[in-house]
């Protein structure tokens, strides 16, 4: 029996909603407001659903709410199904994003060329309420074994915070919703002061565990899920913050500063402090013009050095 059936077959393999931290988010999507009820009454009372009558609505939905899973008709007018499936796979911001077609169409041509554009099942109309639960929780089931999966590879094995390759990936993404949506994006560079005088005092087993505390203790204080804590490199952190501006980012580095500083883990060859801090550049903007990824951090990489040079253990920003 394959994961598909065996999720059909019997009970969840583990809470959905545990694991996503939230109800599982559905997009259906419909020309005929009767059709979305009908699919709306079979999932409201334990999944978040979102509705959409277009294909260009479904799009902007999908890029706006984030959905676990699409819903999809065929046959609207305008973009038709099988385009919005198109334009997804080929967005890398969706392409993860299973899409299950329900339709009218019941031929075999429909359906193969459906799966072939990327669709992970094809219902018919009528439908039986029953059968579309069970697939589609065992659709998101091996969603989420799968992000869960892909997750391990951007994960950095000393701290367990994400790792550089995701921090790369996830600031382009960022960067680009946020020019798309006109709002503000912040990026913090942090630094544990002095950690190589550190490391050359209390050895590298206490460096590594100094670390491990320091990072799960950033992490603590994000605020939101989209929220990224990574390991830059080193002795040195990233933090991406979605819509959020200057002032917001300042008030989250002080945050992070003195929550470092609690830990009370001695520090007896530092100049700012008995024990570890951190220092921290911020640079937050509204993407424009020419401006890119890579102007983000090198802002906030010089607001770091500013906080460095001008006493250690204490945040500067800039909004470009």
């Amino acid at each position: 029996m394959n994961a598909l059936a065996a999720a059909m077959a019997g009970p969840e393999p583990f809470d959905l909603q545990q694991q996503l931290g939230r109800r599982p988010r559905l997009l259906i999507v419909d020309d005929q407001p009767a059709n979305i009820q009908a699919l709306y009454q079979v999932f409201a009372q334990d999944h978040q659903v979102f509705m959409a009558t277009s294909g260009a609505q479904a799009l902007q939905l999908c890029r706006d709410k984030q959905p676990d899973l699409l819903l999809l008709d065929i046959q609207m007018p305008g973009m038709d199904g099988y385009e919005v499936c198109r334009q997804i796979k080929a967005d890398a911001e969706l392409a993860a994003l299973p899409v299950v077609f329900v339709t009218a169409h019941s031929d075999a041509e429909a359906e193969t060329r459906g799966l072939d554009m990327g669709a992970v099942d094809f219902i018919s109309k009528p439908f039986s309420p029953a059968v579309v639960r069970a697939r589609v929780r065992a659709h998101l089931t091996l969603k989420v074994q799968s992000d869960l999966l892909r997750e391990l590879v951007f994960i950095d094995g000393l701290t367990g915070v994400y790792n550089r390759r995701h921090f790369d990936e996830r600031l382009a993404r960022e960067f680009q919703r946020a020019r798309r949506q006109g709002s503000s994006l912040a990026l913090m560079m942090i630094d544990v002061d002095y950690f190589k005088r550190f490391n050359d005092r209390y050895g590298h087993l206490s460096g590594d565990d100094g670390l491990r505390r320091v990072a799960a203790t950033l992490k603590a204080q994000l605020k939101r899920p989209a929220d990224l804590l990574s390991r830059y490199g080193g002795e040195e952190f990233a933090c991406v913050l979605p819509d959020t501006e200057l002032p917001g980012a300042l008030a989250l580095a002080d945050e992070m500063g003195a929550a470092v500083l609690a830990l009370g883990i001695a520090h007896a060859d530092s100049d700012v402090a008995p024990s570890l801090s951190v220092s921290i550049g911020v640079a937050a903007l509204r993407p424009h013009g020419p401006l890119g990824p890579s102007e983000l951090v090198v802002a906030a990489d010089e607001q770091l050095y500013l906080a460095k040079s001008g006493g250690r253990r204490r945040a500067s920003g800039i909004t470009l």
